[in-house]
């Protein structure tokens, strides 16, 4: 079977679904490699790292399309919604996409691939298991989005984040808040403090309070009731807007006393809840920034505007929607393994062979032989066809 691997063309993602250094390990399945020239260059992955390590060059996107059995891409589907129309129409039937799909929010490009016969992974629904940990890509690019969000908030602060001891006096160390401590949030907690900052975090799951300690943060405890706060996942779950407005209430204090809140609440498939108000903005010092990480989807402070840069009250508002691929020689070498680890699975005998026995490709499979397989997605457009009848 021939893997192929095209160039990314969602406007600015850097990142490139397969590096080199992965090649011989797909090579030892017994698969062939075909990537389009120049798919990894903006990664700092010239074509030439490619041949050295064995991979066959494709001079256009439709043939390598046409050529392939199994197409790895970091961005597909949903996750690319105005480029997928025009990749839909160079798939085939039979063929096998392994990308970001964002699947629960964009189901109708998913049926779109059902429809073409294609059999779809989606990387953001691999379970959060114990044996399904090296293919988690969601947790790979969280990590990386809580490191540049520590620097950002650096970068833009206009004071220093260590204390520092000179003759001309003390400098005072940076305050940095951090809400929701996930993969993201807890980076963020760990980067902030090795830069000197004193940190403190919040999140709605009070188990992972020893998580929060543990990089040197301290853990903010709110008088709420949580109630079932997790899902199976490991993900936050969604709370009632009574729940919200109580918190939001109670987080205003811890809000002004910071001069950088980093935000990172998302609910998969929902929109990013409203944590930080226009009210919690105006009460924070200028000066002050927030980088809000849920901005994709809504962000998690009332002002953000996603991929732009907000300045109200004197506070700066950052809100990336794509921080990974900023890093893209990391992210891609993180984002490569993770998709390696995840065809290792799914290889028998050099065939790719979907066996939905298996959590881990039952719970990732969101397409396949013509049908939307996904039971949620399923019930997403039966939802989205009730609204618009």
């Amino acid at each position: 079977m021939i893997v192929g691997v095209p160039a990314e063309i969602f406007p600015g993602e850097q990142r490139v679904a397969l590096i080199p250094g992965d090649i011989p390990a797909l090579t030892r399945l017994g698969l062939e490699v075909l990537v389009e020239t120049g798919a990894g260059a903006r990664a700092g992955f010239p074509d030439a790292q490619y041949v050295e390590r064995g991979a066959t060059l494709s001079p256009s996107r439709a043939a390598l399309f046409a050529a392939a059995d199994i197409l790895l891409q970091v961005r597909a589907a949903g996750a690319a919604p105005a480029q997928a129309e025009g990749d839909l129409a160079l798939l085939r039937p039979g063929q096998a996409l392994l990308a970001f799909l964002d699947p629960l929010w964009k189901p109708r490009q998913i049926a779109a691939l059902a429809d073409h016969g294609v059999s779809a992974l989606a990387l953001e629904l691999v379970p959060r298991i114990s044996r399904a940990q090296s293919m988690d890509a969601l947790s790979s690019m969280a990590t990386l989005s809580g490191y540049k969000a520590a620097l950002l908030a650096a970068m833009h602060l206009p004071r220093i984040f260590p204390m520092l001891m000179t003759a001309a006096g003390t400098i005072t160390p940076a305050r940095v808040f951090v809400i929701g401590a996930g993969v993201a949030g807890l980076q963020a907690c760990a980067h902030a403090k090795r830069m000197g900052a004193r940190v403190e975090a919040y999140d709605v799951r009070t188990a992972v309070k020893e998580q929060v300690e543990s990089v040197g943060a301290r853990f903010v405890e709110l008088p709420l009731e949580t109630g079932a706060s997790e899902d199976k996942g490991g993900y936050a779950t969604a709370q009632g807007e009574e729940f919200y407005r109580r918190q939001r209430q109670l987080m205003g204090e811890v809000v002004a006393r910071n001069d950088v809140v980093i935000t990172t609440a998302a609910i998969p498939g929902k929109r990013s809840p409203v944590l930080v108000t226009r009210e919690m903005v105006a009460g924070m010092q200028p000066g002050s920034v927030i980088i809000d990480l849920a901005a994709e989807h809504g962000g998690n402070c009332e002002l953000t505007r996603a991929d732009e840069v907000v300045v109200e009250y004197g506070v700066t508002i950052l809100g990336p929607t794509n921080l990974p691929a900023t890093v893209p020689n990391h992210a891609s070498q993180l984002y490569s393994r993770n998709l390696v680890n995840l065809l290792k699975l799914a290889i028998k005998d050099g065939r790719l062979v979907l066996d939905t026995d298996d959590e881990v490709i039952r719970e990732s499979l969101v397409a396949h032989a013509g049908a939307v397989t996904n039971a949620r997605l399923r019930d997403l457009l039966v939802q989205a066809d009730a609204v618009t009848s």
